[in-house]
């Protein structure tokens, strides 16, 4: 019988339980440097834990570091490069404003401590240059704003042709503050020049005389403008009162700015092109244009103007409607109608009487949009108004009330609730002048002129401007009839107040005659009743102050530089 031998293997370690610990032993251990216990390994987790938090603390490093190397490794050089270097803004000159002759209207000045200045030399011309805000800096004199912005104005309008760009001057420094180089790095690139079609010699009679007559005669405010018939290019443009463009841009003295707040004649608003006007009889010659091309009169027709017209009401046998006119003229044609502004002929071409048919107020205020009213013109300024042209549409919406015929009779007359701009009425008389062209008026030289045509009978408009031509030879604008130029008109006046207390003065018109080249309107608001033919003396006073300086625009010889500013 084989005996089988048990092999037992070696093993090195000894086992816990094999390690029998002396109790009398116990109290000399060192409790602190773990004697008397027993030691385990740690959880092979917890190496895995350890390994991976710093696998990705290495990946993170890495990253970063190709990030700040490799990346954007130039961008940061650069940067680093300039932290010993300052930049300073050098400002870009704004671009000069000149009229057609080249005058300069806006330009900049240097101060005595080195700061430029946008200088105004021409103050009626304000409202349509406007002007600029100023860079702005910090107490401690650091520009936070480095633009020189047009506020209001073709400064506005043109802002980004006139502004130029901003240069940059660098200066570079060592750690001690020493300056090492300097020089610019970027150039400053000058705005563009701003050529206007405004002659600044004519606006500059042309607000003479508005300004003048307007405070002797204690009219509150007033404009007015020149267009050239065959461009729609404005020769002139003036509100009264205006602000002085530099006190604007300065932002001071302050108590000039508060007087333009509180003055009654509203400074900020331009009267030429936001305001709005009763126009009154100015509008009697696109009203006989539109009833000629309408066959509803003929240069022939004879309507009698006794000073009235009684009109039966038809819902009160027995009583009438009086419309009055402003004076008993007799008999009259569409010619002598213009010339005498005969309100009974116009309210029967309007709205009819008798036998004799009228547009009605559908065909009278279509014949008024063509000639441009109740819209904006399309000029280069913000905030032109459109003005209203009464319907029964607009009278339902308004006031919830039906359209009765005297509200036609008044409508034909430029009265009831008609509004126009002067810029509206000089492109309209442009338009009667020319032919039947409505030019969109413009202020810069050289833009290309645009158009429509007016559907209106030419040879009838002919009649129209003889019409005018005898308002000055023999009839109510008959201060303007010059021996150096041959002007047509036609003027208007308009009550206004809430007891028609006050008078608006109109005058509308052209010249010359026989070939014509401008066409201008004026009006004068809010004077004193029975000042109605104040504004033919604007007119009167403009041309003169020509005729004094021998102005090519009456037939004068001088030259355009011997008139320059």
């Amino acid at each position: 019988m084989m005996l089988w031998r048990r092999t037992r293997r070696q093993d090195l370690e000894i086992a816990p339980d094999e390690i029998f610990l002396d109790s009398s032993n116990t109290p000399d251990f060192d409790r602190a440097h773990f004697e008397g216990r027993i030691e385990k390994p740690l959880p092979t987790a917890i190496f895995v834990l350890l390994g991976s938090a710093l696998t990705v603390l290495m990946l993170v490093l890495v990253i970063r570091t190709w990030n700040l190397q490799v990346t954007n490794g130039a961008s940061y050089a650069e940067e680093s490069a300039h932290n010993s270097l300052q930049v300073a803004t050098i400002f870009a000159p704004r671009g000069i404003i000149t009229d057609r002759n080249g005058v300069v209207i806006a330009e900049n000045i240097q101060k005595a401590d080195g700061s430029v200045i946008r200088n105004y030399p021409i103050p009626s011309l304000s409202q349509v240059i406007g002007y600029v805000s100023y860079p702005k800096k910090d107490a401690s004199g650091v520009y936070y704003d480095t633009a020189e912005t047009g506020v209001t104005g073709l400064e506005s309008e043109y802002d980004a042709h006139l502004a130029g760009k901003n240069g940059q001057f660098l200066t570079e420094t060592d750690a001690l503050g020493h300056i090492r180089s300097e020089g610019n790095i970027v150039p400053p690139r000058e705005g563009e020049t701003l050529q206007l079609s405004i002659d600044a010699n004519l606006q500059k009679q042309f607000a003479r005389a508005i300004s003048s007559t307007a405070e002797n005669a204690r009219f509150i405010a007033g404009a007015g403008v020149i267009l050239d018939i065959g461009t729609g290019a404005v020769r002139a443009l003036v509100s009264y009162p205006s602000y002085d463009s530099n006190v604007m841009a300065s932002g001071g003295p302050a108590n000039i700015i508060a007087g333009y707040n509180t003055n009654i004649g509203r400074p900020f608003l331009d009267h030429a092109v936001q305001g709005v006007y009763v126009p009154g009889s100015i509008v009697k010659p696109l009203v006989a244009a539109g009833a000629l091309t309408d066959g509803i009169i003929t240069p022939n027709t004879v309507i009698v103007d006794d000073g009235f017209l009684s009109i039966p009401d038809p819902y009160h046998p027995g009583k009438e409607f009086i419309y009055k006119g402003w004076k008993k003229l007799g008999p009259v044609d569409v010619k002598k109608a213009i010339a005498w502004s005969s309100d009974v002929f116009f309210y029967t071409v309007g709205g009819g009487f008798g036998s004799q048919k009228g547009l009605g107020i559908d065909r009278l205020s279509y014949w008024y949009g063509q000639f441009g009213l109740g819209t904006t013109t399309g000029i280069d300024l913000t905030g032109e108004a459109s003005g209203v042209i009464p319907t029964p549409a607009w009278k339902q919406k308004v006031f919830k009330e039906q359209w009765y015929l005297g509200d036609t009779y008044f409508t034909a007359i430029g009265q009831y609730a008609m509004q126009v701009t002067p810029v509206q009425m000089a492109r309209a008389i442009a338009a009667v002048a020319n032919g039947g062209k409505l030019f969109t008026p413009t202020l810069l030289t050289g833009e290309t002129p645009v158009s429509i045509s007016i559907p209106v009978d030419t040879a009838q408009l002919a009649v129209v401007r003889a019409g005018m031509r005898q308002a000055v030879t023999s009839a109510l604008a008959g201060a303007i009839n010059l021996p150096y130029v041959s002007v047509a008109a036609k003027t208007g006046t308009a009550q206004t107040g809430t007891r028609n207390q006050y008078d608006n003065s109109w005058v509308v018109g052209f010249f010359p005659y026989e070939h014509p080249q401008y066409a201008f309107a004026v009006v004068l608001e809010r004077g004193p009743q029975g000042a109605g033919e104040q504004s033919v003396n604007v007119m009167r006073q403009f041309f003169e102050s020509l005729h004094a300086e021998n102005s090519p625009y009456v037939g004068g010889a001088a030259t355009t530089s011997s008139l320059a500013l």
